[in-house]
């Protein structure tokens, strides 16, 4: 990623957008159908993008129940301490587990929303138990395990969030 100045997004920058958070592997022959240009013009969308840092990668999504059982849990941490060092401590502790897929700082009656990605009950609460013994800050936690994902998206709606924008 490149230390360029962002331009601002046209329609056409994101029809790009859209289009590839759906289909990373569209060929650029076909996104330039997709979006209404000619396929070189596409292309230097797509740099520019990539450069501009709007685009900061590709790849596969994965069905995990495919591959084994697993368990998705989301956790509401409170730490003891509301000190910049101390939110600084918590996530660099965190920062390396390969079971937090998100840590989120959010408001309200807790400090971060965490979503755990386990093979089960028994490991996630080994990795509980291994955070508290590091004394990371952590004062409670609640733990909601995910009984079902009804759908999950992975791209986002940025014409309908941008609308006004352009």
């Amino acid at each position: 990623m490149t230390t360029a100045i962002n331009p601002k997004l046209d329609r056409l920058d994101l029809r790009i957008l859209c289009q590839l958070q759906r289909n990373g592997r569209i060929t650029n022959v076909d996104l330039a159908e997709a979006v209404g240009l000619s396929p070189s013009p596409c292309l230097i969308r797509v740099k520019r993008l990539e450069q501009t840092g709007y685009i900061t990668g590709y790849g596969a999504q994965v069905r995990l129940d495919k591959l084994s059982d697993t368990l998705t849990v989301f956790t509401e941490v409170t730490l003891a301490d509301h000190r910049r060092d101390d939110f600084v401590r918590f996530e660099s502790s965190i920062r390396g587990i390969s079971e937090i897929l998100e840590c989120h700082l959010v408001s309200g009656g807790y400090d971060y929303m965490l979503k755990f990605t386990t093979r089960g009950i028994n490991h996630y609460q080994t990795l509980i138990e291994s955070l508290l013994e590091r004394n990371i800050g952590i004062e409670k936690y609640f733990s909601y395990i995910v009984i079902k994902s009804p759908f999950v998206k992975s791209h986002y709606p940025i014409q309908e969030l941008l609308a006004a924008a352009v």
